[in-house]
């Protein structure tokens, strides 16, 4: 500290003390760093390197923001940041600073950000020479009785010198004279005062009057003076004056005392009679105005009372001088001092000042952030002056004191700004008085937001239905999303991520709009083609870094009746090239054959209904509105037509309803001469219009030509469909999707709804009338399955059969495949032997049977029978060979689940 003293004298060119004082030391020189510099001290003068004597790195003050903060109002000094001093800024005086008080320093505190540091210090400022003394008035006058014997003492007004030290007042000169000398006094508080003392008796016959000249001089260099005239009238003798029964009175009073209290009663007598013995009560011509301001003197009985209000803080003692004087024509005057101690009360509430203040403070702060500086003062004394410092409870908030008298505000908790953007923090200080007083600081503090909440919407799933052959570029839905942070962090975006590689890339038939979430269709859907798209929309915020949270949508493609039925057997061209034949001794409701169609739409879009639309005999043939299949209504007659033609109508229940027609023929076998002779009739009359038969080949042949066509482009077509669906049925997609009808079907099964019928779809060899059914499959599958609602969706074929409520799994799901052939002739009857299922399968009876063992049939009317076979039936057919091939479907419990194994 010596050299940092030594750097304040060089920048200063003056002395200029800087000392460390340790804290505690007393009770002004509690400051880190301390100064000291002569009052009137030009603007701009160096006090002192604050930055060296503190120890801080003068390459980082403008980045730590020091700066200079003291309680006045006046500030007094500043700091260069590029030098580090502690510089002058306005003009300093003493006197009007402290008064009499001394030693008379200015108190600061340094300040310091990034981290935020608080240093106090002092500055002593030292009195020069720059005041002469004065007395009250330009003249003095005495009246002294010749009788007075010498030795007598005569107190003068003194002279007031505002500085203090050496620079006061310090003595008294007398003008030379024969009958008086001067004596010098010292007060309590140091205070000079001079007395004329008689040292030689008066003459009022030689001299009635005197003139003196009193001088009074301070200790400066050079010195200054002040000088008064006194006048000393000399009265004729009064011998008797009054006398105190004390010199000295001591009294307390407290400072909160009110007017007109008692303070003490002064008393004095006088041994001579009538007016010679009548004493008046006064102050002594050299009390200070402003003892007469605070205190009253009864002329008359002496009785010392309040007059104003004291104050402890202001003055602690009175020193009061008093005298009584006779009424005679040469009054006597006695004197005595009156010692008056002002006993301090609790009269003053703690005051707070906020240093500085942190604020806005992020919300991730961690605690024990500083958020403020605060300093405590409270002018009484003793307990009256101890102040204790605390916040309210039930905040994120703790205040400490490394200082005396100085706190710091810190968080003590991590901050939430979606729960609580500000706080209104009372700082209350209370002092230990009897009874104690107290005062409140608010100070706001407000809470900055972090990007710390991710966006979040009200489901993290949502299911969207959009009916098929939309118009592009229509919303289908709107993703809402909110983020509890503020300005840029709650900014959101939204953005469509691809599930990978796929034929069918989201990004062909979605887009969605980044400011509001809107989804829109890029194209028109088709529920037959893909029903059902999952996808994944990204919500992510404008922070830094950014937060992002994924949602799924699940839009399923619902269906409208948009396909016509499409007749499979017989073949859709005009009357079959075979018609069905029948035996005239079949009775009424023998199946003649079944009319097989199916609809590509889904629901009740493809529940068909068939209707005979026109016969050759209506009364003959009746068609089973559901199944298709086509009976006889009675037993055929000799009469009938040997070849009967039935049109049959195939129509959806779909609104409105789409259908499509077909020819069938059906000769009877023992008039089949007649009807083949009706043929030739025919085709005679055909042969006559030979330009007739040649464009019918020639439409044939292109008939012919576009039906192979298309069924390879089916046949493609289906592969491609069953090579999608096993690439897929893995995924953990579901197949829920609903089409429009009477009654809103449903038509997968993880609703738990059953389909009315199964809508299937069947395949025939190129020549049906002489084969049967290969396969079949589900009219309407899911290109996106599961093993949630296929039992054997991962099996490779086209063997797909959708179960209804008893055949719902759920996961995990495991598929088992075998092959098990069995022969047996037809009109077998029912109950009769065809395998045993267990042993071929290697399984025990008893396991198939908790297993819940279940043949899947091709639909709800298949049972073997011949009935539902197509082509003509009875025990004589010869176009009826068939392969049956069945599913068996076993389900497997496990312990402590719903699981079933298929």
């Amino acid at each position: 500290m010596n050299g940092a003293a030594g750097r304040s004298r060089r920048v200063s060119k003056r002395q200029v003390l800087s000392l460390l004082f340790v804290f505690g030391v007393s009770d002004w020189a509690s400051a880190a760093i301390r100064y000291a510099i002569p009052e009137e001290t030009q603007k701009g003068s160096a006090v002192g390197n604050v930055v060296a004597d503190l120890g801080l790195d003068i390459k980082r003050l403008s980045d730590r923001r020091l700066r200079v903060v003291s309680g006045s109002s006046r500030k007094y000094f500043g700091t260069d940041l590029e030098t580090g001093l502690l510089f002058v800024k306005e003009r300093i005086d003493r006197e009007e600073l402290c008064g009499a008080l001394s030693p008379c320093t200015l108190s600061f505190e340094v300040v310091v950000e990034n981290p935020l540091e608080l240093f106090s210090g002092a500055v002593e400022i030292q009195d020069i020479n720059d005041n002469d003394p004065a007395f009250p008035s330009s003249q003095m006058r005495l009246e002294i009785s010749e009788s007075v014997a010498p030795g007598a003492r005569f107190p003068l007004e003194s002279a007031q010198d505002p500085d203090v030290g050496i620079n006061s007042l310090q003595t008294y000169w007398l003008s030379a004279n024969q009958h008086f000398v001067l004596n010098v006094q010292t007060r309590g508080d140091g205070s000079k005062y001079a007395e004329l003392v008689l040292e030689k008796e008066l003459d009022r016959e030689e001299q009635k009057k005197l003139q003196l000249v009193l001088t009074a001089l301070d200790g400066g260099s050079p010195p200054r003076s002040a000088s008064v005239n006194i006048q000393i009238d000399v009265l004729d003798a009064n011998d008797n004056a009054p006398v105190f029964n004390q010199s000295t009175y001591k009294a307390s009073v407290r400072e909160n005392t009110p007017r007109d209290t008692l303070v003490v009663q002064t008393n004095a007598y006088d041994l001579d009679e009538g007016p010679n013995g009548d004493i008046v009560f006064s102050f002594s011509s050299h009390t200070p105005a402003k003892v007469r301001e605070l205190f009253a003197l009864d002329s008359a009985t002496g009785e010392v009372r309040v007059k104003g209000e004291l104050d402890y803080e202001e003055v602690k003692f009175y020193e009061i001088y008093i005298q009584a004087k006779d009424k005679g024509p040469y009054p006597e005057v006695a004197h005595c001092k009156l010692l008056v101690e002002v006993i301090d009360v609790n009269d003053n509430a703690p005051q707070i000042q906020v240093t500085s203040v942190y604020s806005p403070v992020p919300e991730d702060a961690v605690p024990g952030t500083v958020i403020a500086l605060l300093s405590v003062t409270d002018p009484d004394s003793g307990d009256n002056g101890l102040v204790n410092c605390f916040l309210s409870h039930g905040i994120a908030f703790t205040l400490s004191s490394s200082l005396k008298n100085y706190y710091t505000l810190k968080t003590k908790a991590a901050l939430d700004r979606e729960q609580e953007s500000e706080y209104n923090i009372t700082v209350i200080a209370k002092d230990s008085g009897s009874p104690s007083l107290s005062a409140e600081k608010q100070i706001l503090v407000e809470v900055s937001d972090v990007n710390d909440n991710a966006p979040s919407s009200s489901q993290l799933s949502y299911d969207v239905y959009v009916a098929e052959n939309n118009p592009p570029g229509v919303p289908v839905f709107n993703v809402s999303a909110s983020d509890p942070d503020l300005h840029q962090n709650s900014r959101l975006s939204y953005s469509i991520l691809e599930n990978g590689p796929s034929s069918h890339p989201l990004g062909r038939y979605f887009s969605i709009n980044r400011e509001n979430g809107t989804i829109y269709l890029l194209v028109s859907l088709d529920h037959e083609d893909l029903p059902e798209f999952r996808m994944t929309v990204r919500v992510q915020d404008g922070g830094t870094p950014a937060l992002a949270t994924n949602l799924t949508i699940h839009v399923f493609v619902t269906d409208q009746n948009d396909n016509a039925p499409t007749v499979l057997y017989p073949r859709p061209n005009g009357a079959s090239s075979y018609p069905e034949m029948i035996s005239p001794a079949v009775s009424a409701g023998h199946m003649v054959t079944k009319v097989i169609a199916w609809d590509a739409d889904a629901g009740y879009n493809a529940w068909l209904s068939y209707i005979l639309l026109s016969a050759t005999d209506a009364s003959l043939f009746s068609v089973e509105l559901r199944s298709g299949e086509i009976r006889t209504a009675r037993q055929p007659r000799k009469d009938d037509a040997p070849m009967q033609t039935l049109v049959i109508l195939v129509k959806d229940n779909g609104e409105p309803a789409l259908s499509s027609s077909m020819t069938v023929t059906v000769t009877v076998m023992e008039r089949a001469k007649e009807a083949l002779r009706d043929a030739t009739k025919l085709a005679t009359t055909r042969d006559k219009k030979n330009h007739l038969t040649f464009y019918l080949t020639l439409a044939v042949i292109l008939v012919s030509v576009t039906f192979f066509v298309t069924v390879i482009a089916a046949g493609i077509y289906k592969f491609y469909k069953w090579r999608q669906s096993r690439d897929i049925c893995g995924s953990s997609r579901s197949s829920l999707y609903r089409t429009p009808g009477p009654f809103n079907h449903v038509d997968a099964v993880r609703s738990g709804f059953t389909p009315p019928s199964f809508y299937q779809q069947t395949y025939l060899t190129t020549n049906s009338h002489h084969s049967d059914f290969l396969g079949k499959k589900p009219l309407t599958s899911s290109p996106l399955g599961s093993c949630q609602n296929t039992l054997n969706c991962c099996e490779p074929g086209l063997y797909h059969q959708v179960l209804g409520a008893q055949g719902r799994l759920s996961a995990p799901c495991q598929s088992a495949s075998a092959q098990i052939r069995y022969s047996i002739p037809e009109e077998l009857t029912r109950g009769a032997f065809v395998g045993n299922i267990a042993k071929d399968l290697g399984t025990d009876v008893a396991k198939l049977a908790a297993a819940n063992l279940q043949q899947a049939q091709p639909n709800t009317d298949w049972r073997f029978s011949q009935a539902q076979r197509p082509g003509t039936s009875g025990a004589s057919s010869k176009y009826c060979v068939c392969t049956v091939k069945l599913r068996i479907f076993y389900a497997q419990h496990y312990k402590g689940s719903n699981a079933k194994r298929s």
